[in-house]
């Protein structure tokens, strides 16, 4: 049977640290990571300081829980494997309908978490927890990478001569955080720019797949 005053408890406690995760997110892309105290965090959030230290305890804790939120697009405690559109890129009937659903899941979540994940990964130099947090990313984006091409061959999406590690290894890095964030700041790419590039990109590599005259120097 379910408790009507848990079930109260648990939406006001979920309801505070949207409030919470809210105002961080906005100093910290406004103040940057050090002129950021959990105290300003706390008055703009409209809750007392010591909420934001039980719930977080540290301004990178605050930092990384307010970046994987962002990333996700909500509190739910599902990954980036769980999500919909990871799902279907994995399970589309055609490569082109994987690509796209590969493509428009990572664009949203980088228009989403942009911003913030610059902060997180600016503050890692200095945070050791925040640097871990992002090679744990990193290594976390080959693994999904991994996946999604493992299936393409799996259900003879691609070639049975594909080069599955120079697909896998090359969009690892098309497809990452940093990759957009680096686009952005230096070519001056919008998110619809990049999903367009990376579209156009995936899907000749997909046909293409000219991994092993590339490493041969035939191409």
């Amino acid at each position: 049977m379910n408790d009507p005053v848990k079930g109260l408890r648990a939406a006001r406690t979920a309801e505070t640290e949207e409030k919470i995760l809210r105002a961080a997110t906005d100093l910290f892309v406004r103040q940057g990571y050090a002129a950021t105290t959990l105290t300003a965090v706390a008055a703009q959030a409209g809750v007392a300081p010591r909420t934001v230290y039980v719930r977080f305890g540290t301004k990178a804790a605050l930092l990384k829980r307010a970046a994987d939120v962002a990333m996700a697009g909500d509190t739910a405690p599902i990954d980036i494997r769980g999500r919909d559109w990871f799902v279907r890129a994995r399970t589309a009937p055609t490569a082109e309908a994987r690509i796209a659903a590969l493509v428009t899941g990572g664009r949203h979540m980088l228009e989403r978490s942009g911003d913030i994940l610059a902060v997180a990964l600016e503050a890692a130099a200095t945070e050791p927890d925040l640097a871990a947090a992002a090679q744990a990313a990193r290594e976390a984006t080959h693994e999904n990478i991994r996946l999604f091409w493992t299936d393409m061959a799996r259900d003879s999406l691609i070639g049975p001569d594909a080069d599955l590690d120079w697909l896998i290894d090359t969009t690892t890095v098309l497809v990452h955080a940093e990759t957009y964030l680096l686009a952005r700041k230096m070519i001056g790419w919008d998110p619809a720019a990049y999903e367009e590039w990376l579209t156009i990109t995936l899907t000749r590599m997909c046909a293409n797949e000219k991994g092993p005259a590339f490493r041969r120097g035939l191409l």
